[in-house]
C-alpha cells in the first residue's frame, strides 16, 4: 500500500480507451493512486496462499508464519452455504439485560465521539466544508438506526463509521458517494452469497495489521493535523496534549490487564466504566476536553480564532453546503419543506 499510494502514484498505466471524440486510442490510467489498498491486499494475499500451497508457511499453530497461512479457516469456506437470505430473529429472539444495555450503551457513546472526528476527517479530506450540525445529527441518527437493524438481524456487531475507510480515502483521494453506494450494494450481496463472504474470511490476519498500520497512521494524522490552528509553542497546550494522549494509551491497556479492578458493586456501572476506560479514544478526549475547558488560556492559544478565520474563508471559497450536505430532491429546503421540518434536527434550517 505504501508503495503504491506514495512512490507510484504519479506512475500511468497504459489501458485502452474509447471516447465520443476519440475512439480506439491509449490513455493513461492512475492505478497505483486509485487502487492501492486493494492491490497491496491482493497481492499480499495471493503470497501468503502461494507460501501455503508451497507449504513454506509452518503449519505448527505454535511456529511463527502460522497466522498467514491462509487454510486456517478452510472450514468455515465449505460450511458456507452458496445462497443466504437474513431475517431478523434468525438466531434466536434478542435476549435483553440492564448489564448488557449500559454495557452497549457506553460503548455507543464512544462511537459516537468517534463518528463525529471521522465526519470531520472526512470533510477535510475531501476538500468539503466542515460538516454543519443537521448533518452530523442526521448521521448520528442513521448509525443509531444501522445498529438497530443489526441486533434485529443478529449480526453481531454495530454499524457505524469506521475510521479504515476515511484513510482509505486519504490515500485513494478519491470522496464519492457512488463508491460508497457501489460498495454497499457488493457488502449486500456478499451477505447473500455465503460461499462470496467466506472467501474473505481467508484473508490473513497479518495482511489485515499492515492494512492497519497505513489506515491507522493515517487517521492518527490527520487528527493531530488539526492542532495547526493551536499554538503548540505554549507550555499549556503541550502540557494538555502530551497528557491526554499518554493516558489515552496507558488507562486502557491497564484496565485490560486488570479487570477486576473495577468492583463498585453495581454490574452495571461496572459494564459501563470497563466500556469507557478501555476505550482509548474516550479516555484521551476525556481529559483534553476537561483540561482545555478548566485550565486557563487566551482564544488566540487555543487556536479558536484562527480555526474560525480558516472556515469563515473555506466558506466563500469551496462549494455550496448545501449542494455538499442536503438531501437529495431537494427535502428540507424552501423548495420542499414543510413548517413542521423545523422541529426535524437533522434537516438544515435555510434561513
Amino acid at each position: 500500500i505504501m508503495l503504491f499510494s506514495q512512490y507510484l502514484r504519479n506512475v500511468g498505466v497504459p489501458v485502452p480507451a474509447c471516447t465520443k471524440t476519440k475512439k480506439g486510442h491509449v490513455s493513461k490510467m492512475y492505478v497505483f493512486q486509485i487502487f492501492p489498498v486493494l492491490l497491496g491486499i491482493s497481492i499480499s494475499w495471493l503470497v501468503c496462499y502461494i507460501l501455503t500451497i508451497t507449504n513454506v508457511l509452518p503449519s505448527d499453530p505454535k511456529m511463527y508464519g502460522y497466522m498467514a497461512r491462509t487454510d486456517l479457516k478452510k472450514d468455515t469456506l465449505n460450511q458456507a452455504p452458496w445462497f443466504l437470505f437474513p431475517y431478523p430473529g434468525q438466531w434466536g429472539f434478542p435476549t435483553v439485560s440492564l448489564a448488557g444495555v449500559f454495557g452497549i450503551l457506553a460503548g455507543v457513546i464512544s462511537s459516537m465521539i468517534e463518528s463525529v472526528g471521522d465526519y470531520h476527517a472526512c470533510a477535510r479530506l475531501s476538500g468539503a466544508l466542515p460538516p454543519p450540525k443537521h448533518a452530523i445529527n442526521r448521521g448520528i441518527g442513521i448509525e443509531g438506526i444501522g445498529c438497530l437493524l443489526a441486533g434485529a438481524w443478529g449480526t453481531g456487531n454495530g454499524t457505524t463509521s469506521y475510521s479504515e475507510n476515511v484513510g482509505a480515502l486519504a490515500i485513494t483521494k478519491v470522496g464519492s458517494r457512488t463508491v460508497i453506494a457501489t460498495s454497499g450494494v457488493l457488502m449486500l450481496l456478499m451477505g447473500v452469497f455465503g460461499k462470496i463472504g467466506a472467501v474473505f474470511t481467508t484473508i490473513p490476519t497479518p495482511v489485515i495489521g499492515g492494512m492497519f498500520l497505513v489506515m491507522f497512521g493515517i487517521i492518527t494524522a490527520v487528527g493531530i493535523s488539526n492542532l495547526q490552528f493551536v499554538d503548540m509553542n505554549s507550555s499549556r497546550n503541550i502540557f494538555i496534549f502530551g497528557f491526554s494522549m499518554f493516558t489515552g494509551l496507558v488507562i486502557p491497556n491497564w484496565i485490560k490487564k486488570n479487570p477486576l479492578a473495577i468492583e463498585t458493586g453495581l454490574i452495571q456501572l461496572d459494564q459501563v466504566m470497563r466500556v469507557l476506560l478501555t476505550t482509548s479514544m474516550f479516555v484521551g478526549g476525556f481529559f483534553g476536553f476537561m483540561l482545555d475547558n478548566t485550565v486557563p488560556g487566551s482564544k488566540e492559544e487555543r487556536g479558536i480564532i484562527a480555526w474560525k478565520e480558516v472556515h469563515d474563508k473555506d466558506l466563500e471559497e469551496t462549494l455550496d453546503m448545501e449542494e455538499v450536505y442536503n438531501l437529495p430532491f431537494g427535502i428540507g429546503t424552501k423548495r420542499f419543506r414543510w413548517p413542521w421540518f423545523k422541529y426535524l434536527p437533522f434537516l438544515p434550517n435555510p434561513k
